[in-house]
């Protein structure tokens, strides 16, 4: 990844808003701009990014990581253990040591809602101006390089074949953690063997049955799949940190009416806008696009959530693909495609395809049979 121009696009960006520092404390935006992604934060990481030098504040046992990923010119170290030859145990002192030219105030670019109150009352008390420019890295983030494209697309096609292998492998009996299994080994295996020195994350969700199908975010449990049941399954799979989305609805045994009815509305709202999402048209165009379906059909009022969203780094990013997005869409956006129907006493519905967004229109980088004769397993 090239985050010496990422770098270089913020410093244009400190010009344009005269800016003298950013603090990056958002995890994404940390990767995104170092290449430092750790395992937990639960001990705080702090990206500083001034016109000629950038700074990490981390804990020791991210040393050695930090200085292997990153480019920063300073790494500022604190201690939780006892022998730290002196070094600080609190990095708050190592975030005023480094912001101590600031006394005198000046411009500090933070992200508004990942920056601690901690880290922005600091700030304040060097008389230090904060000035919010978390929707500016948003919108870089969202424009994404070819690179990254080429990452998101690997991802795709392992979270295709993940899915593919859950739906194909399960059978009355099984829990929704042990249809999960299939898709997972399968993509255990497969990193192993075609990607060399590759990171591999993912999450999975199988909601089954009519009550927990309803609830459109929700972990897989120990319920056993019954005939008759329907189920949403859903991945997403993150390839050195990029990541795609698929999700079927899929049943059991046959349909009741009710839900082949309720499955063909979202099939066809979902496919419109697979149809209307390209370069040129606003995020709350391909939004209606799928309810101009879904709201003759009578079914407006069991909509609970937008039609897609961004992906990437994080498994939800900006843009979002909702009533209220006026954001006119560009080339090199990656979005998911996810119109869902929720009806109580019948069950919930829904697809997803993440789609590239090209000069020429978009690019459905995900793919398993959508139809309802497909996703009937017997």
């Amino acid at each position: 990844m090239d985050r010496a121009k990422r770098i270089e696009n913020l410093r244009a960006l400190m010009t344009e808003k005269q800016l003298d520092r950013v603090i990056i404390f958002n995890f994404e935006n940390q990767f995104y701009f170092s290449g430092l992604r750790a395992i937990t934060y639960s001990r705080p990481i702090i990206m500083i990014v001034e016109r000629d030098q950038q700074s990490l504040i981390i804990p020791k046992l991210e040393e050695k990581h930090a200085r292997e990923k990153t480019a920063a010119d300073h790494i500022h170290v604190y201690h939780e253990v006892g022998g730290n030859d002196g070094g600080s145990t609190d990095y708050l002192t190592l975030f005023d040591e480094v912001l101590s030219g600031l006394n005198d105030g000046g411009r500090i670019g933070i992200e508004s809602e990942s920056l601690p109150v901690k880290l922005s009352s600091s700030i304040k008390k060097k008389n230090g101006t904060l000035v919010d420019i978390q929707k500016d890295i948003a919108q870089m983030r969202a424009i994404k390089s070819a690179e990254e494209i080429e990452l998101i697309k690997r991802s795709g096609e392992l979270v295709s074949g993940a899915l593919k292998h859950t739906i194909e492998n399960s059978k009355p009996g099984e829990s929704e953690l042990e249809i999960d299994y299939h898709g997972n080994q399968y993509l255990f295996d497969t990193v192993s063997e075609h990607y060399t020195d590759s990171t591999l994350d993912f999450f999975v969700m199988s909601p089954s049955g009519v009550a927990r199908t309803n609830m459109p975010h929700i972990f897989s449990n120990t319920r056993k799949l019954e005939e008759g049941d329907v189920i949403i399954h859903s991945r997403q799979v993150g390839l050195n940190g990029y990541r795609a989305e698929c999700e079927r609805t899929c049943f059991i045994g046959q349909p009741t009416e009710a839900q082949e009815k309720e499955f063909k509305v979202m099939l066809e709202a979902h496919l419109a806008a697979l149809d209307f999402i390209k370069p040129g048209v606003t995020a709350k165009a391909v939004n209606e696009a799928a309810l101009e379906i879904i709201r003759p059909a009578g079914y407006e009022a069991y909509v609970s959530h937008r039609t897609g969203h961004g992906i990437g780094i994080g498994q939800h990013e900006e843009p979002s693909l909702r009533f209220d997005n006026d954001l006119v869409l560009e080339p090199d956006m990656v979005f998911c495609v996810e119109p869902g129907i929720y009806i109580p006493d019948v069950g919930g519905f829904r697809h997803s395809d993440t789609v590239v967004l090209t000069e020429d229109g978009a690019d459905i980088i995900t793919e398993y049979p959508r139809d309802l004769e497909s996703l009937v397993m017997q």
